[in-house]
């Protein structure tokens, strides 16, 4: 049986903190921002929110948007790199607020590319036959390992959370291949200290190339051509990082989603929120092929595609 997304959700926090809010705290600039990186605001969690709340109201509007109730849940994945505590995991306090008695649960670290892992053990365990439906949440609270003294981290990240519920789907529809890796000589380049920690310049050489590579072969995989890709939705990083992978598939501006502009990077939640948005707006059709790359610190990297559609 083919795995596809069968329900979609999505939380964002109330705050909305400007690049203009920035400016006053830090010697940086709307101007400045923008042009480098096209963020122009992102959603900030209060103090009474951590990730497991994020992740829960994201995560109930995907079970209903897929017709099902948590005690349908055969497993949870929640891809985080900020979970609340070491453990219990986000997941198994998940798990219990839902009420998804029968779900097995874990997380998954493997930073901004994590939803993409997450998805794609999620199509294992639903194409062997294990499970039937698997919720899979991207969900950060970047803004408690943000230092806000830092200027050139502090504008980039923002918190939020999106989730899917992934199924069996029709034979011609769903994920039809994917890439996953990783180069653990690059985690040097971006990591958590106290904070984030991030040496801009090699993580923008290494996800230009690498947004591109997986995009491409990702289609290669599954006997896809560029010009069969409807909707591009890119790991919500950087405007140029966005562009470079755009173009490398030559699609029209139109075709890719934007939302960073909006949230900034939300890390593993930036991929699930577009994915939400685009639905929402229409864009995105049943029987559209759809390629989902993303990339983040580890250094890891992830691409699906996928026909949309149940």
């Amino acid at each position: 049986m083919n795995a596809g997304i069968t329900g979609v959700g999505r939380y964002l926090p109330e705050e909305v903190v400007t690049n203009l809010d920035l400016e006053k705290k830090m010697d940086t600039s709307d101007e400045w921002i923008r042009t480098r990186t096209g963020i122009e605001e992102r959603r900030i969690a209060g103090d009474d929110m951590d990730t497991s709340d994020l992740a829960y109201r994201a995560a109930v509007e995907a079970i209903s948007n897929a017709g099902i109730s948590a005690e349908d849940l055969d497993l949870i994945l929640v891809a985080t790199v900020t979970p609340d505590q070491p453990f219990p995991t986000v997941a198994c306090m998940l798990q219990d607020q839902l009420g998804a008695k029968k779900a097995a649960a874990m997380d998954l670290s493997a930073a901004c590319a994590g939803f993409m892992y997450g998805m794609v053990t999620a199509k294992q365990f639903i194409e062997a036959g294990a499970y039937k439906y698997v919720l899979i949440v991207g969900v950060e609270k970047l803004s408690k390992i943000t230092d806000w003294n830092d200027r050139n981290t502090a504008v980039l990240f923002g918190d939020g959370a999106g989730a899917v519920v992934m199924g069996p789907v029709s034979d011609d529809r769903g994920v039809l291949s994917f890439e996953l890796g990783s180069d653990g000589s690059g985690g040097k380049h971006l990591y958590q200290d106290d904070y984030i920690v991030m040496n801009g310049r090699e993580v923008f050489k290494f996800a230009v190339r690498q947004m591109g590579e997986s995009s491409i072969n990702v289609l290669e995989k599954a006997g896809l051509s560029k010009e069969d890709v409807d909707f591009l939705i890119p790991h919500q990083a950087n405007i140029r990082i966005m562009e470079a992978a755009r173009q490398r598939l030559e699609l029209p501006v139109e075709k890719m989603s934007k939302t960073v502009h909006k949230y900034g990077n939300t890390s593993a939640a930036s991929i699930p929120i577009s994915l939400f948005e685009e639905l929402e707006a229409g864009k995105i059709k049943d029987d559209d092929v759809v390629v989902m790359v993303g990339f983040g610190g580890g250094l890891t990297w992830g691409a699906i595609a996928m026909r949309w559609g149940k």
